[in-house]
């Protein structure tokens, strides 16, 4: 997911990327649900899922081999700023994951007991410092501001599986098995050179970006830029707007318009591009595209932009997950939505929470495979093993071999008034554009941290 995290003194959650990709409600308590008996909802009953066997099961686990495993439970964390956002979507994903995989019988008969650790944006390192002190790892969660607690991680040498990271010192950190690339690779490169040499060339030309007036938004921007450029593109338009929202969004178009952009990266919260879209087709500008970036993937955003949608062409890279309303097209996509409907009625999946869903599942085969010995050093080095992770066919392959490899696959979504859709990108892979060449970044935007330093080694894990 691409993610605009906010400086500490904003007060607001204009860039916070975990604010949403699809606004939903809270978790209800677990029902049965009305689902139709597909082959779907049987392995809901059962340790299965999507192409994965026995990720969840009974066992003969009995020894207490770290900190947060027992003979009977796993004690596992989950970060969410969701005292902040109000969105639960980490929570809730752990919920039916955990509901699903200790109805299945745990791993190897170990229940999950997960705790939701609520950064609420600010206290990230609080949360870190207690979760080093109780859980086994983390997983499937995330904070905007992450970096804050990278550093304490290592230092307790706390596992992370997380469902989106944030910031570049936190992406791709040691001891985290993260599938959304590493921090020196662009996420995008396959999705720009579609829009700017397939999809619309002659775009090329007048390209623009505008970003939230925040640090951390700032070096996104950056990046962006330095990969847009490596595309093919002449940066003809740049704006920063402010973070904490703009009553008259006129002026911003009004520049557009004068510069003629003619394919504009929006990297900010959907609900700023939504009032940015209307001023711009009530001018009667309409741009070749709009990069509303994967934080808009939801019913939200389309709601919010309405008629626009009609006007302007919007679209997203989700950077190889498969998408949720093609969901009956893709046996483990609809397996989660039929989890969903079991285990959380009042809730639904978002991107982040498919990610999330992934990395849980990433965990729980790696767990499984270390049997009663369950320790940090054995997951570890079990889930470093995947060469070719898709989270039982949720996600394009992904290397978890190295801490520093590219996404080789792409997929795009475009919004419409009628919901989002596919776009038109030739799709080599299923629904994947696969096998596009990386780009490395060549400018110095920082570099996640490593053991090293904190001081420590993959020796001192346990």
């Amino acid at each position: 997911m691409r993610v605009q995290a906010i400086p500490a003194a904003l007060a607001a959650a204009a860039l916070l990327a975990v604010a949403g990709c699809g606004g939903h409600d809270s978790a209800g308590d677990a029902s049965d649900g009305d689902a139709s008996p597909t082959k779907a909802a049987q392995q809901a009953t059962s340790g299965d899922f999507g192409d994965l066997k026995k990720v969840c099961g009974p066992g003969d686990a009995k020894s207490a081999t770290a900190q947060g495993i027992t003979a009977d439970t796993i004690k596992l964390g989950v970060m969410s700023d969701v005292g902040f956002t109000k969105n639960s979507e980490f929570g809730d994903t752990a919920k039916v994951f955990t509901s699903w995989c200790n109805a299945a019988g745990g791993i190897n008969g170990r229940k999950i007991e997960a705790t939701v650790h609520d950064s609420k944006l600010m206290e990230v390192r609080q949360r870190m410092l207690e979760a080093c002190k109780s859980d086994f790892a983390l997983v499937g969660g995330g904070s905007a501001l992450d970096a804050l607690g990278v550093q304490d991680r290592l230092k307790c040498l706390l596992p992370d599986f997380p469902a989106q990271v944030s910031q570049i010192q936190n992406q791709g950190s040691d001891l985290q098995l993260n599938a959304t690339g590493g921090a020196s690779y662009d996420r995008y490169p396959g999705y720009y050179q579609w829009l700017l040499k397939t999809a619309y060339p002659k775009s090329a030309g007048a390209v623009g970006t505008i970003a939230g007036d925040a640090a951390v938004s700032k070096v996104i921007d950056a990046r962006a830029q330095e990969s847009l450029k490596a595309a093919g593109a002449k940066i003809t338009y740049h704006d920063l707007y402010p973070a904490a929202g703009v009553s008259d969004w006129t002026p911003y178009a009004q520049s557009i318009k004068s510069k003629g952009v003619k394919g504009l990266v929006f990297l900010g919260d959907f609900a700023s591009l939504s009032k940015l879209e209307q001023v711009l087709t009530g001018m009667n500008y309409k741009l070749d595209w709009i990069d509303a970036n994967n934080n808009a993937y939801g019913p939200a955003f389309l709601q919010l932009a309405g008629k626009s949608l009609d006007y302007q062409n919007n679209f997203a890279d989700l950077s190889g997950v498969y998408p949720l309303e093609k969901a009956a097209d893709n046996p483990a996509t609809e397996q989660l939505v039929t989890l969903f409907k079991k285990y959380a009625p009042n809730a639904q999946p978002t991107l982040p929470g498919v990610r999330g869903f992934a990395s849980w599942l990433l965990f729980a085969k790696a767990a499984s495979s270390c049997g009663d010995q369950l320790t940090r050093t054995c997951l570890y080095n079990a889930a470093r093993k995947e060469t070719a992770w898709t989270g039982g066919g949720l996600l394009a392959p992904v290397d978890l071999s190295k801490a520093d490899a590219p996404l080789t696959c792409f997929n795009v979504e475009k919004a419409t008034s009628k919901g989002w859709v596919p776009a038109d990108f030739q799709p080599n892979d299923g629904a994947y554009r696969c096998n596009e060449s990386p780009y490395k970044f060549k400018g110095n935007y920082g570099k996640p941290l490593t053991l090293a330093d904190v001081g420590k080694s993959m020796s001192d894990v346990k």
